[in-house]
């Protein structure tokens, strides 16, 4: 089997694995708070997390070598995680997969300012239709729009912030920082707002929550493989088939109707998403920041797949002065 099918593959199921992830967040946020759900999966994550961590060997700190830069990924990383775990909560799986896949739009976006990126007016032109596409989900006027619509169009937004930011500095970061920061603020901010929501959970849900970190590193892990095996053009467009798997078990354990705005919506979403993408491939962009991004935003216990990969091509670093 060629190596770019077996990374293709790879990615189906580490997406399979995301949306099955975000089945079981939506299951607890029937019961419990955001804030306790992101704890408790940040807390099971970091034994995960650390273990990854472990082939980083870079004699050097903790210190960012941009501290501004990383103090306001973290900010927004922290605003991503709660804001998206509390729309997987209360609204149809599909609605939410529909409205974060807005992010490669917005990523295009942001790289005109931050990354200093020239963005044609074909680009533009679909950023244009897919946030047409958003807003024909989203159906204003017709559908009464929740706190729930609300935080995913944010965490959609902070999402792809975060996500820039890592295309801006992530050469040189060190993967500890960009990965331990974030989820150390989860914690402690988490943390804080904890004795305020707090409720008893059985065994079975901290199991729950558990299976949760396991399944966001086993699902990150997929795509860092998927990525060595097989090119970014292939690996990243799989991130749609989410939507599938999102419709299913929407349908097998919810009750949710699929909706033909929702449908619809997503559609032309995907489709422009999948222009852009194709578009950054062929060498309209120097900078490809969506095809760069490697892996979706919302998932406080998955560390991101970026600073890995550029460790492994870009080789030892050097400590910075001290």
């Amino acid at each position: 089997m060629p190596s770019s099918l077996r990374g293709s593959l790879l990615a189906l199921l580490a997406f399979g694995i995301f949306a099955t992830h975000d089945v079981l967040i939506k299951y607890l946020g029937g019961t419990y708070a955001p804030f306790q759900i992101v704890f408790f999966s940040v807390l099971f994550g970091f034994p995960f997390v650390t273990f990854l961590l472990l082939r980083d060997s870079t004699e050097a700190n903790l210190i960012p070598r941009h501290p501004w830069w990383t103090a306001i990924r973290t900010i927004a990383a922290v605003i991503t995680a709660v804001t998206a775990f509390y729309a997987f909560s209360v609204l149809p799986l599909a609605q939410v997969y529909a409205i974060l896949f807005a992010s490669p739009l917005l990523i295009t976006l942001l790289a005109i300012p931050i990354l200093g990126e020239r963005v044609g007016w074909r680009r533009g032109l679909a950023v244009l239709v897919g946030l047409g596409g958003v807003i024909f989900v989203l159906q204003p006027g017709t559908t009464e729009l929740t706190l729930g619509h609300g935080a995913a169009l944010l965490a959609a937004c902070t999402g792809a912030f975060a996500s820039i930011i890592v295309r801006k500095i992530g050469r040189e970061e060190r993967s500890v920082v960009l990965i331990l920061y974030p989820m150390v603020a989860n914690f402690v901010l988490m943390g804080a707002a904890l004795p305020f929501v707090y409720q008893p959970m059985p065994g079975e849900d901290l199991g729950a929550l558990a299976v949760i970190a396991a399944m966001a590193l086993t699902a990150t892990f997929c795509l860092i493989v998927a990525y060595r095996l097989a090119p970014a053009a292939m690996v990243a467009p799989m991130q749609y088939s989410q939507i599938i798997w999102a419709t299913v078990y929407g349908i097998l354990f919810f009750g949710e109707a699929l909706e033909i705005n929702t449908i619809a919506g997503s559609v032309i979403i995907i489709a422009s998403g999948f222009y852009i993408v194709l578009r950054e491939n062929g060498g309209a962009s120097a900078t490809t920041p969506v095809l760069r991004t490697r892996s979706r935003a919302a998932t406080p216990t998955a560390p991101r797949v970026a600073p890995f990969l550029e460790d492994a091509s870009r080789g030892p670093q050097k400590p910075p002065n001290t």
